[in-house]
């Protein structure tokens, strides 16, 4: 017997709810849910003929039409259906007209319910995941909150909330430790959309999420008054971040600062106690190249453009302090600029005539003061010079 089959009207509820809490779209549930009719109707009726299903959401019911396409001459009756045939049925049908009949079998009611069920289940996972790729995918080099769920000898598996991002050994920062339920705040390098669902991947030394972190601490940074222009960092230990400010009345190295330190201060707390050199960026390498290698004092660079390459020439007393902890300083320095920096002391350019006592009265730099938030330069680490 053929005729409308019941649809639970319970199942256009589900849809009306999975759309408001969900964000899933009631037509593309209504679409996959036809298809999967289609495709089930097909596969147990053995039809090859083509068919619409005709979901009716007020009675809560459905139907299977078959579609014939008028033509002069029948070659497939699965497809097709002749002139003469389609004007008895209605004598305003033309050649090319499709003929819709209903065809919905007897007991097509339970196959519909079971596939209604498959694809609801599967489009709710499907969408889930759209939603939250779209959701996380605008999210990559940002800084979420999330707390540590789990841990294996591959990652670190932190909930960020409706997605569970994976933390790689090698993004983590060795001064830390951690412990599950940890709340922490992670950079997001990358999000990826799988056949299993989306992946989000995080690091906790990537030099953004200093950037960030400053950004949200530094209203400056935030609102544009002030420019981050580059970062380099050794995650744990210690990093180097030009800022760089268009007005001249504003003090970059400051506003990142604060009164009293506070800004950097709370940046430096979340990094577990990383050392910062704020320095201010400038277009004269010569100028940024000096400021890069704070808290050193510089007598001179020398520029050499073709191999983008300086000569660094420091005081015999802070050739040290210039070059760094394994030369740490240097290296910073040299990333954060872009620029080669070769360092040597007073007396050694003084020996290769890189320096004369005319340089010393006319060529010495003023710097401006630039900033390293840590306690310990005030006291000048011994180890610094070892």
């Amino acid at each position: 017997m053929k005729g409308e089959k019941p649809l639970s009207k319970e199942l256009f509820q589900a849809m009306d709810y999975l759309e408001k809490e969900k964000g899933i779209d009631k037509e593309v549930l209504i679409e996959a849910l036809e298809a999967a009719l289609i495709s089930a109707y097909k596969k147990n009726f053995k039809s090859a003929a083509n068919v619409r299903v005709d979901l009716n959401e007020e009675k809560g019911s459905m139907r299977v039409l078959s579609q014939k396409k008028v033509v002069e001459e029948v070659e497939d009756p699965q497809q097709h259906i002749s002139l003469e045939d389609a004007r008895a049925i209605s004598p305003t049908y033309e050649i090319d007209d499709v003929v819709e009949e209903e065809v919905t079998p007897r007991d097509f009611g339970r196959i519909a319910a079971q596939a209604a069920k498959q694809v609801v289940t599967q489009r709710v996972r499907e969408a889930e995941r759209s939603i939250i790729y779209n959701e996380y995918v605008d999210r990559e080099e940002d800084i979420m909150n999330g707390t540590i769920q789990r841990m294996d000898n591959r990652f670190i598996y932190i909930n960020l909330g409706k997605i569970e991002a994976k933390l790689p050994q090698t993004e983590i920062m060795p001064n830390e430790k951690y412990e599950i339920h940890d709340r922490l705040k992670v950079y997001v390098t990358k999000v990826e959309n799988t056949s299993k669902g989306p992946n989000v991947f995080v690091s906790r030394t990537h030099p953004g999420l200093l950037k960030r972190l400053f950004e949200m601490e530094v209203p400056e940074i935030y609102d544009g008054t002030v420019e981050v222009k580059s970062v380099a960092r050794e995650a744990g230990d210690r990093s180097k971040i030009s800022v760089y400010a268009r007005d001249e009345e504003v003090d970059p190295v400051g506003s990142c600062v604060g009164q009293k330190g506070q800004r950097v201060q709370a940046i430096v707390d979340e990094l577990q106690g990383e050392k910062i050199d704020i320095v201010e960026w400038s277009d004269d390498p010569v100028v940024y190249v000096s400021n890069a290698l704070s808290p050193s004092k510089v007598i001179k660079v020398i520029v050499h453009e073709e191999d983008k390459a300086t000569t660094v020439i420091v005081p015999d007393y802070q050739l040290s302090l210039a070059i760094g902890k394994r030369g740490q300083n240097a290296r910073l320095a040299a990333k954060l600029t872009g620029w080669k920096i070769d360092i040597k002391s007073e007396t050694e350019a003084k020996e290769e005539g890189l320096l004369t006592d005319l340089d010393d009265k006319e060529n010495n730099l003023e710097f401006e003061d630039n900033l390293e938030y840590d306690s310990s330069f005030e006291e000048m680490d011994e180890d610094l010079f070892k």
